[in-house]
């Protein structure tokens, strides 16, 4: 009980700070539960249902200030959803370290992908096949489905099996490669984590990897402070919340990377 109420404190922190940046908060809420000395794979299944809750929580607040694109995330998310259930399902044939590495790599990448300058791009009028011209609110953009579906698709599957919603990978993906404005982006990550943190979930609870008495405290923690953090998301800058994104990235992965070497 001392270690799951230690542990319920860090994990409302994560919460707060992963719902301000539009993130599922999967790396820090499975960093977390790993060093408490919960398995990988029992940390992994609690982490998907911890997003799953506080994503729909975000979700609702994002909505509610027109920060969430649906169309651009009923389009480009299914992909990520279906792998994700099948990354889950197949992690239980993957070790823990092996996992821990794969998803300390992707997020060292992903770091440095938002640590970079985005220009913003000029919208052209284009009937190309695959190139899709957006318009959301005052914000135009245009998705190249040929980059975006393939990518989303993988993603789903690490995020599935390691455990992460995938937000990680998809605001630098709608950011850089498509023009989202990072609000946008943010707010529509939001949206997009919730089915797929359901589907790994399901994928890794088949394997028998859910436990009950970890995941459901902490769930109801979790959501505390996604209200709190969504609330303050809203009226954060755009740019500071891109430097925030890259800098608990890059944290999250030096630590996973220490905890697998010792």
């Amino acid at each position: 009980m001392g270690t799951i109420f230690i542990l319920s404190i860090v994990i409302l922190v994560i919460a707060v700070s992963m719902s301000m940046i539009g993130k599922g908060g999967g790396n820090f809420y499975i960093l977390a539960m790993v060093l408490a000395g919960i398995s990988m794979h029992n940390a992994a299944t609690t982490s998907q249902l911890i997003m799953i809750v506080t994503s729909i929580t975000s979700m609702l607040i994002f909505h509610k200030h027109n920060k969430v694109d649906w169309k651009l995330a009923l389009v480009i998310d299914p992909p990520t959803d279906i792998m994700a259930f099948i990354g889950g399902y197949y992690a239980g044939n993957i070790k823990g370290t092996t996992l821990k590495l794969i998803f300390a790599i992707l997020l060292v990448a992903v770091s440095i992908f938002m640590l970079m300058p985005v220009k913003q791009k000029n919208i052209k009028d284009t009937h190309k096949l695959g190139y899709w011209k957006r318009k959301f609110g005052e914000n135009e953009y245009v998705v190249n489905l040929w980059l975006a579906l393939p990518i989303t698709a993988a993603v789903g599957f690490f995020a599935g099996a390691i455990g992460i919603s995938g937000g990680a990978f998809k605001i630098p993906l709608m950011v850089l490669a498509c023009g989202v404005p990072m609000e946008i982006a943010v707010g529509t990550s939001s949206a997009m984590v919730a089915a797929t943190a359901l589907m790994g979930f399901l994928g890794h609870s088949i394997n028998g990897d859910f436990n009950p008495h970890i995941a459901i405290p902490l769930t109801i923690v979790a959501v505390i402070g996604a209200l709190l953090g969504s609330k303050y998301a809203v009226k954060s800058k755009p740019k500071n919340l891109k430097r925030l994104f890259a800098i608990v990235n890059l944290i999250a992965a030096i630590i996973m990377i220490v905890n697998v070497i010792m």
